[in-house]
């Protein structure tokens, strides 16, 4: 039965990421001091370093002098080098030294510079901010029960073709189930069932609040009675808590733009149960079986959405990528009209089979 409102048409074109907003660039273990990383973040090249107090950094990995990839020098721990011409800049930005130009040539101390991004290390992840006031980005996330020193057990990253939104609402879906993730360990055939789950507005996104999995099995080895609750916090963050007795264990899926059609699909998983981790061998395949059913399923919609159709966003099971387009839509207003975000989601119980 159809509901009494219609659908709501989307654009499928690849709108543009928000910008006043933290994204995860990398995890910790991927920057290391002594070496930088090169990254292309929002269509820009980004240098990733660390230098040798172990403070992150990020710089616009473009020499300033004829355009040359700072990423590709020497980094000292304190400043990296263009191979080009020996121009030197510190992990601020500041260029320290121009060896070709003779002294009375030289720019005045802090005349030239490149652009260096605002960086926050929290719980095994470094996030950059692209904006220009961060006191309007959305918090990032912090995972409850875990120290702000924990890092991931187990992380996989893959690189969709494809714009964030189309990802995002992808990610969020929660009827594709029965047709794309049919595996041995988890569902053999189609048959499906009605599910019911209370939804709350929760700081920049909105929550399906606590209750027990619904794939209860795969939680057996977590041991007691688990629980889980599922966060979605704009730009594009997705995590699930789960507790199970004193323990709890995170998947924690961030999504980052690396152009207009290209994301970068990060996974990480936490968990405080000592006996899980010498399982992390047997548990990274089942992670990547997963996130490859996905973005396969992504890459294909790929060829029907290069065409622009209009998307039917409809009933309970769309819901969510609906909110997710009016939150987005709401930052982008709040931010123009200069006033605080008001969450457009209310509360509400959603019912789907799957």
């Amino acid at each position: 039965m159809f509901p009494s409102s219609p659908p709501e048409p989307t654009a499928s074109a690849h709108n543009a990421p928000l910008r006043d907003v933290w994204y995860l660039a990398a995890g910790s273990e991927a920057v290391t001091p002594g070496r930088v990383v090169a990254k292309t973040m929002l269509g820009e090249p980004i240098l990733l370093g660390r230098d040798k107090e172990g403070r992150a950094f990020a710089l616009r990995d473009i020499c300033p002098h004829r355009g040359y990839p700072l990423s590709t020098g020497p980094f000292d721990g304190r400043e990296v080098t263009c191979p080009y011409h020996g121009w030197r800049f510190d992990t601020a930005g500041l260029c320290t030294a121009i060896p070709a130009v003779v002294e009375e040539q030289q720019p005045g101390p802090g005349k030239i510079k490149v652009r260096s991004y605002p960086v926050r290390e929290q719980q095994g992840n470094i996030w950059v901010f692209f904006g220009e006031d961060e006191t309007l980005a959305p918090a990032i996330p912090v995972i409850a029960g875990l120290p702000d020193d924990a890092r991931p057990k187990l992380r996989e990253v893959v690189i969709l073709e494809g714009g964030i939104d189309d990802a995002v609402v992808g990610l969020m879906d929660p009827a594709h189930g029965p047709y794309i993730h049919r595996s041995w360990f988890w569902r053999t055939g189609r048959a499906t069932r009605v599910k019911e789950k209370q939804f709350e507005p929760s700081p920049w996104g909105f929550t399906m609040t606590r209750h027990k999995p619904s794939q209860s099995r795969a939680y057996l080895v977590l041991g007691g009675s688990p629980t889980t609750e599922i966060t979605f916090r704009l730009p594009c963050i997705r995590w699930e808590h789960i507790m199970a007795g004193d323990h709890v264990m995170c998947h924690f899926t961030t999504l980052t733009p690396i152009s207009g059609n290209r994301t970068e699909i990060t996974h990480s998983i936490y968990w405080t149960q000592p006996w899980l981790t010498p399982l992390t061998p047997l548990l990274r395949p089942f992670v990547k079986t997963f996130l490859k059913q996905d973005c396969d399923a992504m890459t294909t919609q790929q060829i029907g959405l290069a065409h622009a159709p209009p998307l039917l966003l409809l009933g309970d099971p769309d819901a969510q990528a609906r909110w997710y387009h009016r939150l987005k839509l709401e930052f982008e207003r709040a931010k123009a009209e200069g006033r605080p975000f008001a969450n457009p989601v209310k509360p509400r119980v959603l019912k789907w089979r799957t």
